[in-house]
């Protein structure tokens, strides 16, 4: 099983081995970092709560995705908040430059 996150009070990633606490704050918690709409394409970023690096360097915690359009699809993971930050910005560059 992947290892499990819970942001703390500060926003930070902390692990979770507890699945119950881990479960309950993923429902009781929005995991939202940054999300837009560039006409019908939507681009978000989110806390994943789960370490998708399979056991390969640092913990990918966030992901950025993009819904619709040409790029639909497209998903870019990240360890750091910074990190998906950056990648959301640069997602909605990338829809808006191929969308005008």
């Amino acid at each position: 099983m992947r290892s499990m996150y819970v942001l703390d009070e500060s926003g930070n990633p902390v692990s979770e081995d507890d699945f119950m606490i881990w479960s309950n704050w993923h429902k009781d918690s929005d995991n939202t970092v940054a999300r837009d709409a560039v006409y019908d394409v939507i681009i978000s970023t989110i806390f994943l709560g789960l370490d998708y690096s399979h056991g390969h360097g640092m913990p990918q915690l966030y992901e950025t995705m993009i819904f619709g359009g040409e790029n639909d699809g497209i998903q870019v993971r990240y360890a750091t908040r910074e990190n998906a930050l950056k990648g959301h910005a640069e997602a909605v560059k990338i829809i808006t430059g191929s969308v005008v």
